[in-house]
């Protein structure tokens, strides 16, 4: 018999929200106060979310573990998956040597901190949100900056609050996807509204990091650089968003600010080079040169990684993907077996897409890469199994925080929360950010948010006569503000600037600089819905009718095709080059 979902359980809705923000609030004591390790934190709260889920809402406790361990599984394929993928083919430009050459052509655009935090956390994670997301972009950035020489609290801090920006449209759009599928609300309206929330935020961001990093008076140095850096992100991600839609602001905007900041560098420099305390003074050794070929050969794992992370993304290839590499099936003891407070039964299906997804496409690069950086399959299979033991306490971390985020979800604890928030009245535009916000707190997944509350969302603003994307909106925007002090991002960020263990730390480091933001999206979202109601788009809802339509694969092979070649072209010049760079000095002598 299936048991149905509880909002209310003490029938007095203060009372029971103090007890379904129990493992919630003991998450945040437990990293800001009492300082645990992430996975400590994360199991204590699944067991406390599992106690209360059982005794006080009633959930069965055959129910509560089959949701606890479909949570872990989901965090192990495909979170897990992506952030082994992503640190393993770091790793393996470290073993090969190649790491150094790009810190060196680092050093060589600037040795400045602040400005090569603005480059690789900012822009280049917003390109590769844009891409891949799902943790990939804070756990290559992070891992980037550590190599270079950054503090790794500060690398790894910096890349989770420089990931706020673009996360409403990471992975090709696929948040705002969700959003519009469980809304009826069509994509482009949603896509234009956060288009018109996020680059706010976006220009201020750059100042903002480097505030964070080397205090406000040496932000105020680089100031010409910060703003080329911010304006041209948000003037891409503005113009993306409201007229092409929600699948390219993050990559045309990511990239677009590399280019144009690049640019600007070539013509100024900043007064000082600034360094963190300690650290010793920036040098170049000029009796060290590169040429263009030993560059290109350094960077071939990132140029191979953003074609193929490009071309996952693309529908076509994703549909054939699919079609070849997808497992699907209920899970046992758990589909169907729970009532919704709609009275619906709530299906549970695990999806194991094994070739569509992004964890694939970057073991794809890394197994393309290997011997692009000069490395033999067999070291890089230990490259691997080193990777795989310095990610062991992360995994673990992940896991049970996904496992505490499903029993929340399939509980009711979530949806208690949720009607709070809702009861708000006019107020409510206010708070639909902190409904975003904690949603992907819990899942740690602006996507999963999404999924969650943009029903209620619509449902709320109609209510009180307030237009409902601008609420469906507001759960994107709040959403991403939540994803730096997700436990799952923290998992992801300590793992790839070398912190496990010190993931206290780094929550403590992002929390207070999530509020500021989430409290900047409130007031906005607020003015929206009653004063600059300017912003809002003009749209028709969906027409919910529509008939489900078999892909075409025949185009999907054809970019298969495409992009095999593409690579092909691509490691054959690189080799090329390679072997042309071994022959100079026998040459020279």
């Amino acid at each position: 018999m299936a048991w149905k979902q509880v909002i209310d359980p003490f029938n007095n809705i203060a009372l029971s929200v103090l007890v379904a923000l129990i493992p919630i609030l003991f998450i945040f004591w437990a990293l800001i106060i009492r300082k645990m390790k992430g996975y400590q934190a994360s199991l204590i709260a699944t067991g406390l979310a599992m106690l209360i889920a059982t005794l006080v809402y009633g959930m069965p406790v055959g129910l509560a573990l089959l949701s606890a361990a479909h949570g872990a599984l989901y965090g192990l394929f495909p979170i897990c998956w992506l952030v082994i993928m992503a640190v393993f083919l770091f790793n393996l430009t470290v073993k090969s040597g190649q790491f150094e050459i790009i810190k060196h052509v680092m050093g060589g655009i600037t040795a400045d901190r602040r400005l090569q935090a603005l480059l690789i956390a900012f822009s280049f994670g917003s390109f590769l949100e844009g891409t891949a997301g799902f943790g990939a972009p804070v756990a290559i950035t992070a891992a980037m900056l550590v190599g270079l020489g950054f503090n790794p609290l500060y690398a790894s801090g910096i890349c989770l609050i420089a990931n706020t920006a673009p996360v409403a449209f990471g992975s090709i759009g696929i948040p705002i996807t969700v959003a519009s599928q469980v809304s009826g609300i069509p994509e482009l309206p949603i896509s234009q509204m956060v288009g018109r929330t996020l680059p706010i935020l976006s220009v201020m961001l750059p100042f903002y990091l480097v505030s964070i990093i080397a205090g406000f008076r040496k932000a105020q140095e680089i100031w010409p650089a910060v703003l080329v850096s911010g304006v041209s992100f948000a003037l891409l991600q503005y113009l993306s968003s409201n007229f092409l839609g929600p699948a390219l602001p993050d990559v045309i905007a990511g990239l677009g600010s590399i280019i144009c900041l690049m640019a600007f560098l070539r013509v100024w420099k900043p007064k000082t080079i600034w360094r963190f305390d300690n650290e010793p003074a920036a040098t170049v050794d000029t009796s060290i040169s590169y040429t263009a070929g030993q560059v290109i050969r350094a960077w071939s794992p990132f140029i191979v990684l953003t074609i193929i992370i490009i071309s996952w993304g693309v529908q076509p290839i994703k549909d054939v993907l699919n079609a070849k590499g997808l497992t699907q099936f209920e899970f046992p003891g758990l589909h169907n077996a729970i009532l919704g407070n709609d009275g619906n039964p709530i299906p549970k299906l695990f999806k194991v897409n094994y070739l569509s997804a992004a964890g694939t496409a970057i073991l794809l690069a890394a197994l393309i890469a290997i011997p692009l950086v000069g490395l033999t399959y067999r070291t890089g299979l230990t490259v691997f199994g080193e990777t795989l033991k310095q990610l062991r306490f992360p995994i673990l971390s992940v896991a049970s925080v996904l496992a505490f985020a499903y029993i929340l979800n399939d509980s009711g604890i979530t949806l208690t929360l949720a009607a709070v928030l809702a009861s708000t009245g006019l107020l409510f535009p206010f708070f639909a950010p902190v409904l975003g916000w904690l949603g992907v707190f819990i899942t740690g997944s602006d996507t999963s948010a999404n999924a969650l509350f943009s029903k209620l969302q619509y449902a709320t603003a109609q209510s009180i006569g307030v237009d409902p994307v601008v609420t469906v909106a507001a759960n994107v925007s709040g959403g991403v503000v939540g994803k730096m002090i997700s436990p799952q991002s923290i998992a992801v960020a300590a793992a790839a600037g070398n912190l496990v263990g010190q993931e206290s730390q780094l929550f403590r480091f992002t929390v207070k600089h999530s509020f500021f933001m989430l409290i900047f999206i409130c007031f906005l979202t607020l003015a929206q819905a009653y004063v600059l109601k300017w912003m809002i788009p003009v749209y028709e809802m969906l027409d919910g009718k529509k008939a489900a339509v078999l892909p075409d694969l025949t185009k999907g092979y054809l970019y298969l095709g495409i992009l095999t070649v593409v690579l092909a072209v691509i490691v054959t010049a690189i080799m090329a080059v390679t072997r042309k760079n071994k022959q100079i000095p026998k040459l020279v002598n």
